[in-house]
């Protein structure tokens, strides 16, 4: 039996669908039968379909726990091409953050919650437990492998797993395109509207900014985001009557900076939800 179906069916037992990976580190390409998903499809796939192949076609979808699957002819001649051995981890309820290089690990170490961790031939994945959609390039170096992808077996790594984090799954979530201000976008005015304030009394505004510094504050990653979320949650609440001052925006602008923004960032962002709202 080769090395590598041994080694995957140890992991099939344990519920996680595995398939191999020949050199290259691409799944093996579909047999002409299934080419373009001319068969409609694994069953597992986003375009379902009845395809029963019995080769090892279309990529992440073929990841299968069934020994007899794992071991059948066409497998076990696809084993013996193998170099590794892959697994789809949003079918096992996992999701894997690949970090590419030494720099990711150490972003990772800074801002990630800890779990099991399986090193790699430049970084490592950091495994958690649940799933959610995969996304390539959430910042540089750093890959999320879970639902409709597939990531390498390296071995069962060390320390204890956790739950998947709101950190990690707001890793893909990107900000708008930036609208670049004049050079003095630092000093963008807040107001806008002049109408009187629909808030009645000067303690809903308060309150409003109070709640917008403190949730800044609170931000333990995806700080740009957040920043952006807020501006944008102020402007939307406050933004056409009138009532925001300049004073008002020094302070959201403080509070971000207190968390490692630059001005040229604040400004940018301030700016991005104006335009959002057509202010």
């Amino acid at each position: 039996m080769p090395a590598h179906l041994r080694a995957a069916l140890t992991l099939a037992a344990t519920g996680v669908p595995v398939l191999p990976l020949p050199a290259g580190k691409r799944p093996f390409g579909n047999c002409p039968a299934c080419a373009h998903n001319a068969c409609g499809g694994r069953p597992n796939m986003k375009s379902a379909g009845p395809c029963q192949c019995p080769d090892v076609c279309h990529a992440w979808a073929a990841a299968t726990t069934d020994p007899a699957v794992l071991t059948s002819p066409a497998w076990r001649a696809a084993w013996r091409r193998a170099v590794t051995v892959a697994y789809h981890p949003g079918a096992a309820g996992l999701t894997v953050v690949d970090l590419d290089d030494a720099a990711a690990v150490d972003w990772a170490r800074e801002t990630l919650l800890g779990t099991r961790t399986v090193e790699t031939t430049r970084g490592e994945h950091w495994i958690y437990r649940g799933a959610m959609q995969s996304a390539n390039a959430v910042r540089p170096g750093v890959d999320i492998k879970s639902t409709m992808s597939y990531a390498r077996y390296l071995g069962p790594g060390t320390g204890t797993m956790t739950d998947l984090p709101e950190t990690v799954r707001a890793l893909p979530v990107k900000e708008p395109p930036t609208v670049r201000p004049a050079l003095h976008a630092a000093a963008v005015p807040a107001g806008a509207g002049g109408g009187a304030c629909p808030h009645r009394t000067p303690a809903y505004l308060e309150g409003g900014l109070a709640m917008a510094e403190q949730r800044i504050a609170e931000a333990r990653s995806a700080v740009h985001a957040t920043v952006y979320r807020t501006f944008l949650a102020v402007l939307s609440t406050h933004g056409r009557c009138g009532c925001l001052t300049d004073a008002h925006m020094t302070r959201l602008f403080t509070a971000a900076q207190a968390k490692g923004e630059s001005p040229r960032h604040c400004a940018d962002a301030w700016t991005n939800a104006r335009n959002r709202l057509g202010l």
